[in-house]
C-alpha cells in the first residue's frame, strides 16, 4: 500500500510488473522474502478499506503545515463530514474484500475469480475494479448496508497477480487459508518487531519461546577468561594498530540505532556474507581472523570479544605511543553467531557501501561524501563531537581502507595524536583541488604538498560548527582530553549492541 509503495504504480503510473519489481526490493530491505511480501500485502488487504471518495484538491495542507488549531491533524476535509462516505486520504476509494471487517480469504477470491479493468476513484486515482462482479461479492456502503460497490485493486495488488513468483505464491495461499494465516502471522510480528533488536530485548509473558532467525540471534557469550591474558596474546601476535583497529572497527560499525540490527556482538564478520564485503577488505580479514579466532579457541574467549579487545589493545598502544597510559574499558560476554544462525539474505541491506570513518566508497555517489558520513553516523547513534573525535583518531592510527593515506594529516601514523586537527586548522597550510575528489595541503609560503584528503576531511574545517569541535581538539593543551575523548566514544561504538549490559 501507500506506505511501502506508490498504489497508482511506479512514478503514478499503473504498471503491475514494474510495480512488483518496487515492491520486491522494498520489501526486502526490510529483510521480507517473497512469500512474506504476499501475506502482508494480501492480509493488511483482507480488513479495512481504501478512501477516496471525494475531491483531493479540496483537502486542507499537511499535518506540519496547518495552523496550530488543527493540533497536528491536517489534511482537513470540507466534504460533507469529512468521514464516512465522505473520508479522502489515500484518495484509492473502496474495500478489497466482500466482508472487509472479517479476516478470512476474501482477497484470493476476488483477485483471482474475476478480471480486472483499470479505473479512476472519485478523487482521480489509478485504481481497479472488477469486470462483471456478481452483486453479493460486493462489499455493503460504509453507511448504508442496503448499498452495495464495488470492491478495489491497487497495482501493488495487481502484482501479485501477474508477477509470476508472487501468483504463485498467491495461489498457494488460495488453496490453503490456514497456511495463509500462520504466515501472515509470523511476517506481521515480523514486522512490528523488526526493529526492536534481539530477543534479549523483549519483555512480557507473550514474548514467543521460539527462536526466530530474523532477530539475528547470538548464544551468550564466556565471561570468565583472564581478559589480561587476551590482551597480552593479541599484542605479542604481530598485528599492526591499523589491522586490530579497522577489523574493530568494520564489525562494530554495521549497528543501526534505526532497528537495532548490526553491531560486533556474534562476531559475524568472519560469517557470509560480511566477510565477503568490499568494505570489509576480505583480503586483510583473511589474514587478520585466523590469528584472533585462534586467541580465541586458546583463552576460551568468544572470537566476537576477541576482535573488539584486538581494537582495544590498537588504542591502547597509539595511545601510549602518544605519552598516555589509558585502559579501553571492556565487557567480556558477546557470543558467535553460526552461519546456521544468519540470514544471509537479510543482511544483504547492512553492507556498508560508504564509511568515511576509514576514507571509503564503494563509488562515485550523487550524495556527497560528508552527507554520507553523516547518514553512517546518525545511524550508529554518534553525535557530532563524537563523529569528530573518531574521525581525527582514526586517520591518526592508520585505519584508512586499503592502507590510503588520504587524510592522515600526521608524520606519526599509528600515534593517537591530535595532529589531524591540528594541520587541518593550521593557517600555515592551503588548500587545493586536485581532481577525483582529493585535495592538496600545501605549504602557504613554499606550495610543497604536505598531504592529501578528501572532501570528508576538509568538511571539518569548512563547516563552522565542525570546525568549532575540530579547534578544540587542536589546542595545544587538549592532547588528553582528546585521547579520553576518543577512548569513550570508540567504547561506545564497540558496546552498542550490548543491550545485556543496560
Amino acid at each position: 500500500g501507500l506506505i511501502y509503495v506508490n498504489p497508482e504504480g511506479v512514478d503514478g503510473q499503473p504498471d503491475p510488473l514494474r510495480t512488483a519489481r518496487d515492491i520486491r526490493e522494498t520489501f526486502a530491505r526490510m529483510a521480507m522474502n517473497d512469500e512474506e511480501t504476499v501475506a502482508l500485502t494480501a492480509g493488511g488487504h483482507t480488513v479495512g478499506k481504501a478512501h477516496g471518495n471525494g475531491n483531493a484538491a479540496l483537502l486542507g495542507p499537511d499535518p506540519e503545515s496547518a495552523g496550530v488549531e488543527e493540533q497536528g491533524f491536517g489534511w482537513k476535509n470540507p466534504s460533507g463530514k469529512g468521514k464516512g462516505r465522505d473520508t479522502v486520504t489515500s484518495g484509492i476509494e473502496g474495500a478489497w474484500t466482500t466482508h472487509p471487517t472479517v479476516f478470512d480469504n476474501g482477497y484470493f477470491d476476488l483477485l483471482f475469480k474475476y478480471e480486472w479493468a483499470l479505473t479512476k476513484s472519485p478523487a482521480g486515482a489509478h485504481q481497479y475494479e472488477p469486470v462483471n462482479i456478481a452483486e453479493e461479492d460486493k462489499p455493503v456502503d460504509v453507511e448504508d448496508p442496503s448499498i452495495r460497490l464495488n470492491p478495489i485493486m491497487t497495482d501493488a495488488d495487481m502484482a501479485m497477480k501477474v508477477d509470476p513468483i508472487y501468483r504463485e505464491i498467491s495461489e498457494r495461499f488460495h488453496r490453503d487459508p490456514d497456511y495463509f494465516r500462520e504466515v501472515f502471522a509470523r511476517a506481521w510480528f515480523k514486522l512490528t518487531h523488526r526493529d526492536m533488536g534481539p530477543k534479549v530485548r523483549y519483555f512480557g509473558p507473550d514474548v514467543p519461546e521460539e527462536d526466530l532467525i530474523w532477530q539475528d540471534p547470538i548464544p551468550a557469550g564466556p565471561t570468565g577468561y583472564n581478559v589480561e591474558a587476551v590482551k597480552a596474546k593479541i599484542a605479542a601476535s604481530g598485528l599492526s594498530v591499523a589491522d586490530m583497529v579497522a577489523t574493530a572497527w568494520d564489525s562494530a560499525r554495521t549497528y543501526r540505532q534505526s532497528d537495532m540490527r548490526g553491531g560486533a556482538n556474534g562476531a559475524r564478520i568472519r560469517l557470509a556474507p560480511q566477510k565477503d564485503w568490499e568494505g570489509n577488505e576480505p583480503a586483510r580479514l583473511a589474514m587478520v581472523l585466523p590469528v584472533l579466532e585462534q586467541i580465541a579457541a586458546e583463552t576460551g574467549a568468544s572470537v566476537a570479544d576477541v576482535i573488539v579487545l584486538a581494537g582495544n589493545v590498537g588504542v591502547e598502544q597509539a595511545a601510549k605511543a602518544a605519552g598516555y597510559d589509558i585502559a579501553v574499558p571492556f565487557s567480556p560476554g558477546r557470543g558467535d553467531a553460526t552461519q546456521e544462525q544468519t540470514d544471509v539474505e537479510s543482511f544483504e541491506p547492512l553492507e556498508p557501501i560508504h564509511d568515511g570513518f576509514r576514507n571509503w566508497l564503494k563509488k562515485d555517489y550523487a550524495v556527497r561524501p560528508a552527507e554520507l558520513l553523516l547518514d553512517r553516523a546518525q545511524l550508529m547513534g554518534l553525535t557530532a563531537p563524537e563523529m569528530t573525535v573518531l574521525i581525527g583518531g582514526l586517520r591518526a592510527l592508520g585505519a584508512n581502507h586499503g592502507g590510503t593515506k588520504h587524510g592522515v594529516l600526521t608524520g606519526r601514523e599509528g600515534t593517537l595524536t591530535t595532529d589531524f586537527f591540528v594541520n587541518l586548522t593550521d593557517m600555515a597550510n592551503s588548500w587545493h583541488p586536485a581532481g577525483g575528489g582529493l585535495f592538496e595541503i600545501r605549504d602557504r609560503k613554499t606550495g610543497a604538498v604536505k598531504w592529501t584528503a578528501t572532501e570528508v576531511e576538509l568538511t571539518f574545517g569548512s563547516n563552522s560548527i565542525l570546525r568549532a569541535y575540530a579547534e578544540v581538539y587542536a589546542q595545544d593543551d587538549n592532547q588528553e582530553k582528546f585521547v579520553k575523548d576518543f577512548v569513550a566514544a570508540w567504547t561506545k561504538v564497540m558496546e552498542a549492541d550490548r543491550f545485556d549490559l543496560a
